[in-house]
């Protein structure tokens, strides 16, 4: 009986110790980068000029790949276009995994486009591909043509039972 026991809290705990793996970003804030600046993220340009942002929260399961995110208030701070998200009429949310490639090789995952309201609201959920190593993960949000005009941040990994 003893045996039967010790092995079923063997099991139940390595499936308990099995979690998903969970990064959250607690806030997203715009780029701030003066006008005709580049401030890469990796291999990552910048978009033009600086945003700024209200609110804003990621969040991406590694182990499975889905996640969503959320801005509030993305809009462009100065020029003719300011407090306006400007053309930006959509958004992707980029996850880059091992940047700089310093703890494994860089990754870069989109998700698909969603739109950015004139008051520089955007939220989407998603499912991604996630490469088997992805440390020191960052979040961006891109305009479809590449360059990043906001950030997560406020970074925290966990399990899913904690988030």
């Amino acid at each position: 009986m003893k045996k039967v026991c010790l092995l079923s809290l063997t099991l139940c705990a390595a499936a308990f110790a099995q979690t998903d793996t969970v990064v959250r970003w607690r806030g997203i804030e715009g780029v701030i980068t003066a006008p005709g600046v580049d401030n890469p993220v990796s291999q990552i340009h910048s978009g033009a000029g600086p945003w700024t942002t209200k609110n804003g929260n990621a969040r991406i399961n590694l182990d499975t790949g889905e996640g969503s995110f959320e801005v509030e208030g993305l809009v462009m701070n100065g020029g003719t276009a300011t407090g306006t998200p400007g053309g930006v009429a959509s958004v992707v949310g980029t996850l880059v995994c091992n940047p700089g490639g310093t703890t494994g090789t860089e990754t870069v995952i989109d998700t698909p486009a969603t739109n950015l309201s004139t008051d520089g609201d955007a939220e989407l959920s998603f499912k991604i591909i996630v490469p088997p190593a992805c440390n020191n993960p960052r979040f961006l949000i891109r305009v479809p043509s590449g360059k990043w005009i906001a950030t997560g941040t406020k970074a925290a990994t966990g399990s899913k039972s904690h988030y």
